[in-house]
């Protein structure tokens, strides 16, 4: 594969990476938002890796573009029946949440030839830290499908909820009840001291995904799935036993960080 020394499309402006927002310190609430990458959970596209390969401590990750059967194509500014050059783009550095973990677009690279993508592949580098983190150490490989979703830009409707793309934890994959409309139940498992995040009727990222928190009974829980969600998301993959990437709602989070502990 080929390197891509000019972009499909000029960067997007105003998307919260690091380089495009510095929280105002007369604004109160800007002032809790981090000055990294901020996402919604509301995932964009799943899209089946390409390859993924270890180097050294770390890993390089490509990814394809999504194209429009990708994409929900209602909640993007394309609209439907855009073509896809106007529904996704992506630059190098960008900051792209891949199944919940935020990670750089480190280089775009020219798609093989029998591959009919929409655009160039996506190349991402992985540490250590991010594989200590995360399934993709043991999971990744090509084909299986993980959920990506850009940063917020300045101004974007925040539809699911604040989500900074750093995995907390691993969970697990209980179970999955189908409920006649298209749409399931899934359970899941967290691990012991996580517990304490889960809120009836609260949120959770769960693969980069936000959902909604039922019935929490200590370290279990479930989440309702919409059949848009369901089609839209790798979630249709998902088996009992599958590690999943857990990120607690980080109001939950300054709030225990901010109040004393005894």
């Amino acid at each position: 594969m080929g390197r891509v020394e000019s972009l499909v499309r000029p960067a997007q402006p105003g998307r919260l990476g690091r380089p495009c927002l510095q929280p105002a310190a007369h604004v109160p609430f800007l002032r809790l938002l981090p000055t990294s990458a901020m996402f919604t959970g509301l995932v964009e596209a799943a899209v089946p890796i390409r390859s993924y390969e270890a180097v050294g401590t770390g890993a390089r990750l490509i990814l394809p573009s999504p194209g429009v059967a990708d994409l929900a194509l209602e909640a993007t500014p394309g609209g439907w029946g855009a073509s896809s050059s106007e529904v996704w783009s992506a630059s190098i550095g960008d900051s792209i949440a891949v199944s919940g973990a935020c990670l750089t677009v480190a280089e775009l690279l020219e798609p093989p030839d029998e591959a009919g993508s929409a655009g160039p592949d996506m190349a991402f580098d992985l540490t250590a830290e991010t594989l200590e983190r995360t399934w993709f150490r043991g999971r990744a490989g090509a084909g299986v499908a993980v959920n990506v979703e850009r940063a917020l830009r300045v101004g974007d409707r925040l539809g699911g909820h604040m989500v900074s793309g750093h995995v907390d934890t691993l969970g697990s994959a209980v179970g999955r009840r189908d409920v006649g409309d298209g749409g399931a139940v899934f359970s899941f498992e967290v691990p012991e001291g996580f517990e304490r995040y889960l809120v009836d009727k609260g949120s959770i990222t769960i693969d980069g995904i936000s959902l909604t928190v039922v019935d929490p009974r200590e370290r279990h829980f479930d989440v309702a799935v919409i059949p848009h969600t369901l089609a839209r998301t790798h979630l249709a993959h998902v088996a009992p036993g599958d590690p999943t990437h857990l990120e607690a709602d980080l109001v939950a989070k300054w709030v225990e960080r901010l109040t004393p502990q005894p």
